[in-house]
């Protein structure tokens, strides 16, 4: 296991959005929306919103500037919609929204995933940043790949990182 570099004096409980982009899936068969679900509440971490967006650019910009606006959220975290394919516009809709971005996560998400399917790693356009003072994931739709994140990249720094964009 990597040291932490300065670790927080406490783990804080940070409110999440959870929203799957997905032209198919529904409640019952978002595998990667429930795991990002199950990976937050077993770290003691809450669900304050989910839902299921179509894959439509102008749908997901108004739902994360609403997202935006709710003061009980401290971060949103996409799955889907970040390949190179014509339907995949999570990435396109959300970039230029993005006040800061977090170039390190896509990075390190793209060489962990190479490692673990190859090159293919090289079409995610997995992304991270900052919104309104709210952190913003934005994930491939697998539940690997979903998995990987938040076991690798997200969890380990979320406390962190909110407690960053919380400073004044």
């Amino acid at each position: 296991m990597i040291a932490s570099p300065h670790p927080d004096a406490s783990e804080i409980s940070v409110r999440c959005a959870v929203i799957t982009v997905s032209d198919t899936r529904t409640v019952e068969t978002d595998q990667s929306g429930q795991r990002i679900q199950q990976l937050l509440n077993q770290s003691g971490h809450q669900v304050g919103a989910y839902a299921i967006l179509k894959d439509e650019p102008e749908q997901i910009r108004s739902r994360l500037m609403t997202l935006g606006q709710d003061p009980d959220l401290d971060a949103v975290i996409f799955n889907g919609g970040t390949g190179i394919a014509p339907r995949d516009t999570t990435y396109d809709a959300i970039e230029g929204l993005l006040e800061k971005t977090i170039p390190g996560f896509g990075e390190l998400f793209r060489w962990l995933s190479y490692q673990e399917i190859g090159s293919r790693a090289i079409a995610s356009r997995a992304v991270a940043g900052v919104f309104c003072n709210r952190l913003v994931f934005s994930l491939p739709g697998s539940t690997n790949a979903v998995t990987l994140a938040m076991e690798t990249l997200i969890l380990p720094e979320l406390s962190h990182l909110v407690s960053q964009i919380r400073k004044c």
